[in-house]
């Protein structure tokens, strides 16, 4: 399979509301659109999650800049000096799906680098989720192998591409207030 072929069948699964098993920087992630209430909704429901706050993937900063009410020049900084990637959490999200949101009115993305998710949600237009491929209490699969077969069975479309340089983990975590301030969620 080619590499666009892969993202034109993922592409029509996400503009469908449908959820995708694709390679990310980090892990194999669920995705979907995550402006779309009830394809969040299938993801949160396929992992067994009760509670709203998934990590979503945009394609460039200028995405970024279009969903959030103001990027800290300091978010810019720590995505340039980041040895792994890195997850940065920000408030007052904009046109997200309600149950993207975490309760403090905040939204967990990462600007991909890899370079099949760039493609795609660059296409797509829209953010993705990329929450990792496993059930929720259970261990964050590190590699295709080691991904539950209920979600295999449960997401609409699994890329069949290998990850170009997937970092073996999930992505680092930071919260970034307005006022200046960060947090280290996750190291």
């Amino acid at each position: 399979m080619d590499f666009t072929n892969e993202s034109n069948k993922a592409l029509k699964v996400l503009q469908n509301g449908g959820l995708v098993l694709y390679p990310t920087d980090t892990v194999w992630g669920i995705g979907c659109d995550a402006t779309n209430t009830a394809a969040v909704e299938k993801v949160l429901t396929l992992k067994g999650l009760d509670d709203k706050g998934l990590v979503c993937l945009v394609a460039s900063d200028a995405m970024l800049e279009r969903h959030v009410e103001k990027v800290p020049d300091l978010a810019y900084d720590i995505m340039d000096l980041a040895t792994k990637p890195t997850t940065l959490v920000y408030d007052i999200p904009k046109g997200f799906a309600s149950n993207v949101i975490a309760q403090d009115n905040s939204v967990a993305i990462r600007v991909a680098s890899d370079k099949f998710c760039k493609y795609l949600i660059g296409k797509f237009k829209k953010p993705i989720v990329s929450t990792s491929a496993n059930l929720q209490y259970q261990p964050i699969a590190l590699n295709f192998k080691e991904i539950d077969k209920a979600i295999l069975t449960g997401v609409d479309y699994v890329v069949n591409l290998k990850p170009e340089n997937q970092y073996a983990g999930p992505s680092s975590i930071i919260k970034m207030v307005i006022d200046g301030r960060v947090k280290v969620i996750r190291e």
